[in-house]
Protein backbone atom coordinates (compact mmCIF):
# COMPACT_ATOMS: atom_id res chain seq x y z
CA UNK A 1 0.00 0.00 0.00
CA UNK A 2 1.02 3.48 -1.20
CA UNK A 3 1.99 5.81 1.52
CA UNK A 4 -0.36 9.02 0.61
CA UNK A 5 0.91 12.84 1.59
CA UNK A 6 -1.34 15.78 1.99
CA UNK A 7 -0.20 19.56 0.67
CA UNK A 8 -2.62 22.12 2.16
CA UNK A 9 -2.17 25.34 0.16
CA UNK A 10 -2.17 25.39 -3.49
CA UNK A 11 -0.32 28.46 -3.89
CA UNK A 12 3.69 28.38 -5.09
CA UNK A 13 5.38 26.51 -2.33
CA UNK A 14 2.45 23.55 -1.91
CA UNK A 15 2.22 23.17 -5.67
CA UNK A 16 6.18 23.25 -5.60
CA UNK A 17 6.15 20.64 -2.73
CA UNK A 18 3.31 18.56 -4.54
CA UNK A 19 5.37 18.81 -7.61
CA UNK A 20 8.74 17.43 -5.81
CA UNK A 21 6.89 14.77 -3.85
CA UNK A 22 6.18 13.54 -7.14
CA UNK A 23 9.32 13.83 -8.90
CA UNK A 24 10.31 11.92 -5.82
CA UNK A 25 8.19 9.31 -6.37
CA UNK A 26 7.49 9.35 -2.21
CA UNK A 27 3.81 8.99 -2.21
CA UNK A 28 0.27 9.70 -3.45
CA UNK A 29 -0.61 13.82 -3.32
CA UNK A 30 -3.41 15.36 -2.32
CA UNK A 31 -3.30 18.97 -3.15
CA UNK A 32 -5.87 21.37 -1.36
CA UNK A 33 -6.77 24.34 -1.61
CA UNK A 34 -10.12 26.10 -1.65
CA UNK A 35 -10.08 28.16 -4.49
CA UNK A 36 -11.80 26.21 -6.82
CA UNK A 37 -10.19 24.67 -10.01
CA UNK A 38 -6.53 25.67 -8.57
CA UNK A 39 -5.52 22.25 -7.39
CA UNK A 40 -7.69 20.07 -9.79
CA UNK A 41 -5.65 21.86 -12.26
CA UNK A 42 -2.32 21.72 -10.54
CA UNK A 43 -2.30 17.95 -9.70
CA UNK A 44 -3.80 17.28 -13.75
CA UNK A 45 -0.90 18.80 -15.06
CA UNK A 46 1.36 17.54 -12.54
CA UNK A 47 0.39 13.95 -13.61
CA UNK A 48 1.09 14.77 -17.46
CA UNK A 49 4.45 15.19 -16.06
CA UNK A 50 4.38 11.82 -15.06
CA UNK A 51 4.92 10.09 -18.41
CA UNK A 52 7.84 12.46 -19.39
CA UNK A 53 9.96 12.47 -15.83
CA UNK A 54 9.22 8.70 -15.26
CA UNK A 55 7.04 9.00 -12.11
CA UNK A 56 4.08 6.80 -11.47
CA UNK A 57 1.54 8.35 -8.60
CA UNK A 58 -1.83 9.45 -7.99
CA UNK A 59 -2.13 12.85 -7.80
CA UNK A 60 -5.36 14.34 -6.68
CA UNK A 61 -6.72 17.76 -6.47
CA UNK A 62 -9.52 18.96 -4.52
CA UNK A 63 -11.28 21.70 -2.33
CA UNK A 64 -12.32 19.82 0.72
CA UNK A 65 -11.10 16.82 2.95
CA UNK A 66 -12.31 13.78 2.00
CA UNK A 67 -9.64 12.27 -0.62
CA UNK A 68 -7.12 13.39 2.08
CA UNK A 69 -8.61 10.65 4.84
CA UNK A 70 -5.29 8.34 5.51
CA UNK A 71 -2.78 10.49 5.21
CA UNK A 72 0.43 9.40 6.74
CA UNK A 73 2.10 12.95 6.24
CA UNK A 74 -0.19 16.53 6.02
CA UNK A 75 2.24 19.45 4.97
CA UNK A 76 0.75 22.67 5.44
CA UNK A 77 1.70 25.68 3.30
CA UNK A 78 -1.95 27.21 3.40
CA UNK A 79 -2.16 30.79 4.33
CA UNK A 80 -1.71 35.14 3.92
CA UNK A 81 1.28 36.45 3.24
CA UNK A 82 2.19 39.91 4.41
CA UNK A 83 0.66 42.75 3.12
CA UNK A 84 1.38 46.33 2.93
CA UNK A 85 -0.06 47.90 5.88
CA UNK A 86 -0.75 44.60 8.12
CA UNK A 87 1.63 44.09 11.08
CA UNK A 88 3.13 41.07 12.27
CA UNK A 89 0.53 40.78 14.88
CA UNK A 90 -2.28 40.85 11.45
CA UNK A 91 -0.62 38.36 9.82
CA UNK A 92 -0.42 36.19 12.90
CA UNK A 93 -4.05 36.25 13.67
CA UNK A 94 -4.98 35.91 10.00
CA UNK A 95 -2.88 33.19 9.47
CA UNK A 96 -4.12 31.32 12.69
CA UNK A 97 -7.85 31.30 11.62
CA UNK A 98 -6.23 29.25 8.49
CA UNK A 99 -3.90 26.77 10.47
CA UNK A 100 -6.80 26.24 12.81
CA UNK A 101 -9.79 25.30 10.03
CA UNK A 102 -6.80 23.42 8.54
CA UNK A 103 -6.01 21.47 11.48
CA UNK A 104 -9.43 20.85 12.37
CA UNK A 105 -10.08 19.12 9.36
CA UNK A 106 -6.91 17.34 9.22
CA UNK A 107 -7.56 15.82 12.86
CA UNK A 108 -10.57 14.33 11.81
CA UNK A 109 -9.60 12.32 8.41
CA UNK A 110 -6.20 11.65 9.54
CA UNK A 111 -5.34 11.16 13.08
CA UNK A 112 -2.13 9.35 13.28
CA UNK A 113 -0.64 11.71 10.28
CA UNK A 114 2.44 13.64 10.99
CA UNK A 115 2.04 17.43 10.48
CA UNK A 116 5.04 19.45 9.37
CA UNK A 117 4.24 23.27 9.16
CA UNK A 118 5.40 25.85 6.22
CA UNK A 119 2.88 28.56 7.39
CA UNK A 120 4.45 31.90 9.03
CA UNK A 121 4.65 33.27 11.82
CA UNK A 122 5.97 29.34 11.73
CA UNK A 123 6.94 28.33 15.30
CA UNK A 124 3.78 30.11 16.43
CA UNK A 125 1.99 28.18 14.03
CA UNK A 126 2.92 25.01 14.75
CA UNK A 127 1.78 25.65 18.54
CA UNK A 128 -1.43 26.75 17.60
CA UNK A 129 -1.31 23.09 15.29
CA UNK A 130 -0.43 20.99 18.25
CA UNK A 131 -2.71 22.50 20.51
CA UNK A 132 -5.73 22.34 18.10
CA UNK A 133 -5.30 18.62 17.27
CA UNK A 134 -4.04 17.62 20.40
CA UNK A 135 -1.81 15.42 18.46
CA UNK A 136 1.63 14.20 20.33
CA UNK A 137 4.67 16.79 19.88
CA UNK A 138 6.42 14.39 18.29
CA UNK A 139 4.33 14.31 15.28
CA UNK A 140 3.47 18.02 14.95
CA UNK A 141 6.85 19.77 13.12
CA UNK A 142 7.80 22.97 11.78
CA UNK A 143 9.93 23.40 8.69
CA UNK A 144 12.02 26.46 9.68
CA UNK A 145 15.82 25.04 10.02
CA UNK A 146 16.52 22.86 6.78
CA UNK A 147 15.66 26.23 4.67
CA UNK A 148 17.59 28.27 6.78
CA UNK A 149 20.56 26.12 6.87
CA UNK A 150 20.22 25.91 3.43
CA UNK A 151 20.76 29.76 3.00
CA UNK A 152 23.50 29.65 5.33
CA UNK A 153 25.42 26.69 3.34
CA UNK A 154 24.00 28.43 -0.08
CA UNK A 155 26.15 31.78 1.01
CA UNK A 156 29.07 30.52 2.72
CA UNK A 157 29.95 27.97 -0.55
CA UNK A 158 29.60 31.23 -2.58
CA UNK A 159 31.91 33.00 -0.58
CA UNK A 160 34.53 30.30 -0.77
CA UNK A 161 33.51 29.13 -4.08
CA UNK A 162 33.19 25.34 -2.71
CA UNK A 163 30.61 22.73 -2.92
CA UNK A 164 27.64 23.45 -1.68
CA UNK A 165 27.38 19.59 -0.43
CA UNK A 166 30.71 20.11 1.29
CA UNK A 167 29.27 22.84 4.15
CA UNK A 168 27.85 21.66 7.01
CA UNK A 169 25.77 24.32 9.18
CA UNK A 170 24.06 25.09 12.08
CA UNK A 171 20.58 27.15 12.66
CA UNK A 172 18.58 27.25 15.49
CA UNK A 173 16.28 29.57 17.05
CA UNK A 174 13.09 31.07 15.65
CA UNK A 175 12.37 31.41 12.04
CA UNK A 176 13.18 35.06 11.92
CA UNK A 177 15.40 37.69 11.96
CA UNK A 178 16.60 36.54 15.88
CA UNK A 179 17.00 32.87 13.99
CA UNK A 180 20.62 31.88 15.68
CA UNK A 181 23.14 31.01 12.69
CA UNK A 182 26.20 28.56 14.91
CA UNK A 183 29.23 29.86 13.26
CA UNK A 184 31.45 27.72 15.78
CA UNK A 185 30.05 24.29 14.71
CA UNK A 186 29.94 25.35 11.13
CA UNK A 187 32.04 24.43 8.58
CA UNK A 188 33.37 23.15 5.38
CA UNK A 189 34.34 19.00 5.13
CA UNK A 190 35.12 19.48 8.73
CA UNK A 191 37.17 22.53 8.38
CA UNK A 192 35.98 25.06 11.15
CA UNK A 193 34.40 28.17 9.12
CA UNK A 194 36.38 30.35 11.87
CA UNK A 195 39.73 28.70 10.02
CA UNK A 196 38.08 30.42 6.38
CA UNK A 197 36.57 33.52 7.26
CA UNK A 198 37.32 36.13 8.58
CA UNK A 199 35.26 37.68 11.24
CA UNK A 200 33.51 40.65 9.39
CA UNK A 201 32.88 38.28 6.41
CA UNK A 202 31.24 35.91 8.66
CA UNK A 203 29.49 38.51 10.33
CA UNK A 204 27.81 39.48 7.13
CA UNK A 205 26.76 36.07 6.00
CA UNK A 206 25.45 35.36 9.40
CA UNK A 207 23.08 38.79 8.70
CA UNK A 208 21.99 37.81 5.24
CA UNK A 209 20.91 34.29 6.25
CA UNK A 210 18.96 35.68 8.76
CA UNK A 211 17.72 38.18 6.29
CA UNK A 212 17.32 36.01 3.42
CA UNK A 213 13.65 35.32 2.87
CA UNK A 214 13.47 38.89 3.00
CA UNK A 215 15.77 39.41 0.00
CA UNK A 216 13.85 36.80 -1.87
CA UNK A 217 10.69 39.04 -1.39
CA UNK A 218 12.50 42.22 -2.56
CA UNK A 219 13.60 40.77 -5.46
CA UNK A 220 10.63 38.42 -6.79
CA UNK A 221 7.95 40.11 -5.21
CA UNK A 222 6.49 37.31 -3.25
CA UNK A 223 7.74 35.19 -0.75
CA UNK A 224 10.10 32.44 -1.54
CA UNK A 225 8.80 28.91 -2.82
CA UNK A 226 11.55 26.00 -4.39
CA UNK A 227 13.74 26.11 -1.43
CA UNK A 228 10.92 26.13 1.03
CA UNK A 229 9.15 23.10 -0.78
CA UNK A 230 12.64 21.52 -1.44
CA UNK A 231 13.15 21.60 2.58
CA UNK A 232 9.69 20.22 3.69
CA UNK A 233 9.96 17.36 1.20
CA UNK A 234 13.47 16.93 2.48
CA UNK A 235 11.75 16.00 6.06
CA UNK A 236 8.94 14.28 4.91
CA UNK A 237 11.43 11.85 3.07
CA UNK A 238 12.84 11.09 6.07
CA UNK A 239 10.04 10.32 7.69
CA UNK A 240 8.52 8.21 5.13
CA UNK A 241 11.92 6.77 4.44
CA UNK A 242 12.32 6.23 8.64
CA UNK A 243 15.60 7.87 7.30
CA UNK A 244 16.70 8.90 10.82
CA UNK A 245 18.02 12.51 9.10
CA UNK A 246 19.41 14.70 12.20
CA UNK A 247 17.80 18.06 10.80
CA UNK A 248 17.10 21.82 12.53
CA UNK A 249 12.99 21.57 12.93
CA UNK A 250 10.98 23.62 14.95
CA UNK A 251 9.86 21.38 17.45
CA UNK A 252 7.99 21.80 21.03
CA UNK A 253 10.72 22.33 23.43
CA UNK A 254 10.14 20.88 27.44
CA UNK A 255 12.99 22.17 29.30
CA UNK A 256 15.55 21.50 26.68
CA UNK A 257 18.30 24.24 26.05
CA UNK A 258 16.17 25.68 29.06
CA UNK A 259 13.05 26.66 27.44
CA UNK A 260 9.70 25.52 28.16
CA UNK A 261 6.18 25.01 26.07
CA UNK A 262 7.84 26.79 22.90
CA UNK A 263 8.11 25.29 19.10
CA UNK A 264 11.35 26.61 18.50
CA UNK A 265 14.42 25.23 16.22
CA UNK A 266 16.92 22.94 17.22
CA UNK A 267 18.47 19.22 15.62
CA UNK A 268 16.26 16.32 15.70
CA UNK A 269 15.97 13.24 14.64
CA UNK A 270 12.89 12.67 12.05
CA UNK A 271 12.12 9.48 11.84
CA UNK A 272 8.50 7.04 11.24
CA UNK A 273 7.60 8.26 14.25
CA UNK A 274 7.95 11.94 13.86
CA UNK A 275 10.61 13.58 15.92
CA UNK A 276 12.12 10.90 17.83
CA UNK A 277 14.63 12.61 19.87
CA UNK A 278 15.93 16.13 20.76
CA UNK A 279 19.64 17.02 20.34
CA UNK A 280 20.59 19.27 22.99
CA UNK A 281 23.82 21.20 22.20
CA UNK A 282 26.25 22.52 25.03
CA UNK A 283 26.57 26.39 23.78
CA UNK A 284 28.26 29.61 24.73
CA UNK A 285 27.46 32.05 27.11
CA UNK A 286 26.84 34.49 23.65
CA UNK A 287 24.58 31.36 21.74
CA UNK A 288 22.83 31.15 24.83
CA UNK A 289 22.22 34.62 25.22
CA UNK A 290 20.91 34.91 20.90
CA UNK A 291 18.75 31.26 21.58
CA UNK A 292 16.77 32.92 24.53
CA UNK A 293 16.43 35.92 22.56
CA UNK A 294 14.76 34.27 20.00
CA UNK A 295 12.54 32.56 22.16
CA UNK A 296 11.50 35.35 23.58
CA UNK A 297 10.50 36.82 20.06
CA UNK A 298 8.27 33.79 19.76
CA UNK A 299 6.86 33.79 23.57
CA UNK A 300 5.71 37.45 22.49
CA UNK A 301 3.49 35.79 19.33
CA UNK A 302 2.29 32.92 21.52
CA UNK A 303 0.88 35.69 24.45
CA UNK A 304 -0.67 37.55 21.38
CA UNK A 305 -2.27 34.16 20.11
CA UNK A 306 -3.83 32.95 24.09
CA UNK A 307 -5.49 36.31 24.06
CA UNK A 308 -7.52 35.24 21.08
CA UNK A 309 -8.06 31.60 21.66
Amino acid sequence: MRNKVTVVGGGNVGASCAENLAFKELADVVLVDLKEGLPQGKSLDLAQCGPIEGYDVKITGTNGYEATAGSDVVVITAGLPRKPGMSRDDLLLANYEVVKSVTEQIARHSPNAILVLVTNPLDAMCWAAQKVSGFPKERVIGMAGVLDSARFRTFIAAELNVSVENVTAVVLGGHGDTMVPVVRLSSVSGIPLTELLDEATLARIVDRTRNGGAEVVKQLGTSAYYAPAAAAVEMVESILKDKKKVLPCATLLEGEYGINGLYVGVPVKLGAKGVEKIYEIALTADEKAALAKSAGAVQELIDVLKTKM
